[in-house]
């Protein structure tokens, strides 16, 4: 279903008409600057990658750029006990964490999922799927100064407000999303989105907030005709003040519209352009991505990338549903990075001509992010427990650093400049 949306509505969706001229690069900039010191304590930060390492429950700290070397690893879980014997003691909970160990973990404990950095560095905020919650975690000492457990049974992607204040994250087994003040760990609000929300994007500056269900991943109801078993799967985008729903976009119409009624209306990771008058996503089962422009309320392009001659077709066999899972934007707009998950590969595309460039070989990719000078793309190889980084300019390999067990979510964060791991 979609909410009629009135036309100063749609345009404040796609940014103001001086927001359209602003480049993504100097917003960014602005942020950047604003967010070098800390107003509490005036304590300077060092701009680093978080990379969360699954599968065993630490994050890596890494350089965001150069020879992106690793500085630092966090235990994300240091309450696992606790949380193991609250769990073991009450089967519902029980059932769900074995659930998820042979669903989406693949046989193994989702640990950490994604994670940000408090606006003062001094903290690590981190979604932790098979414990239900969020928490943050003193980077000094390691130990937890908040816990969140989410609605339902599940914690997901999380997405940090431009300024730094506010950290959403979908609660996959409610439905829920919801936001919290990130030094508190204070709920602000919380939305329904649709079956299994997924990926979470503020946009215009921390006006909206987007939210986007995949809907049943964990079933094996796969070939076409079995696509009403996956339940509803839509975008819902809501006002990041109220946490009113402005506008619902269920893609299947969009996608029918555009002919292709054979993909999926699943979306998965998203980025927009700088501007945000077009959204780029990836659906389930699809080798490629899709281009919406949110102004006309339409699909407008749909990119097939190569296929791996060594990937089965067999739908069953793709992870979570996810044939490619990872996709990012060079600052400028002009390039987009995706990630080829089952196909092993990931690949520069000009967004102009959505002309792929070099498909990089890489390890079950699953996640695509940006270097902290814009120039490489940061794609984490879940299959070989290593980041890579790939030139934008050249499309390729600049060099790739071993990290912990089944790394997925990379996200920038500015931590205390002074910062030594509290495990050494």
């Amino acid at each position: 279903m979609t909410h009629a949306t009135s036309d100063p509505a749609r345009k404040a969706l796609t940014g103001s008409a001086l927001t359209r001229r602003l480049p993504h690069a100097l917003a960014a900039a602005a942020v950047l600057a604003a967010c070098l010191t800390s107003p509490a304590s005036a304590a300077p930060l060092r701009e680093v990658m978080f990379v969360g390492n699954n599968w065993d429950g630490t994050a890596d700290v890494i350089k965001s750029t150069g020879d992106f070397a690793k500085i630092g690893r966090l235990n994300v879980i240091p309450d696992k006990s606790d949380r193991l014997t609250e769990i073991y003691l009450n089967p519902i909970k029980l059932a769900f964490f074995l659930g998820i160990r042979q669903g989406p973990g693949e046989g193994h404990d989702q640990f950490v999922d994604d994670m940000y950095a408090t606006p003062d560095g001094t903290a690590m905020v981190v979604s932790r799927p098979s414990f239900a919650d969020v928490v943050s975690i003193d980077l000094a000492t390691g130990n937890i100064k908040w816990r969140f457990p989410v609605s339902g049974f599940r914690s997901d992607h999380m997405a940090v407000s431009p300024d730094g204040t506010k950290i959403a994250v979908s609660a996959s087994t409610s439905n829920n999303i919801h936001v919290l003040d990130i030094n508190t760990g204070r709920q602000l609000g919380s939305f329904k989105g649709g079956d299994k929300p997924h990926e979470n994007v503020f946009t215009n500056g921390g006006r909206y907030l987007w939210n986007m269900s995949i809907g049943e991943v964990n079933n094996n109801f796969d070939a076409p005709w079995q696509d009403f078993m996956k339940g509803d799967r839509h975008i819902t985008v809501v006002d990041a003040n109220t946490y009113q729903v402005v506008k619902t976009i269920d893609m299947r119409s969009r996608l029918d519209a555009f002919g292709r009624k054979d993909l999926s209306n699943a979306v998965r990771p998203a980025v927009f352009s700088p501007d945000y008058s077009k959204l780029y996503f990836q659906v389930s089962f699809f080798n490629g991505f899709i281009e919406y422009d949110v102004t006309t309320d339409r699909v407008t392009q749909v990119k097939t990338l190569p296929k791996n001659s060594n990937t089965s077709d067999d739908r069953t066999t793709f992870v979570n549903d996810s044939r490619h899972h990872g996709l990012s934007m060079s600052p400028d707009g002009g390039k987009l990075c995706v990630a080829g998950t089952m196909d092993d590969y990931a690949t520069i595309v000009q967004r102009s001509t959505l002309q792929e460039g070099p498909l990089v070989t890489a390890s079950k990719p699953y996640w695509a992010t940006v270097s902290g000078d814009g120039r490489q793309c940061v794609i984490s190889e879940s299959g070989s427990d290593q980041v890579t980084a790939i030139d934008f300019g050249t499309g390729q390999k600049v060099v790739s650093v071993p990290v912990g067990d089944h790394p997925q979510r990379v996200r920038i964060a500015r931590i205390s400049a002074d910062w030594t791991d509290p495990n050494r």
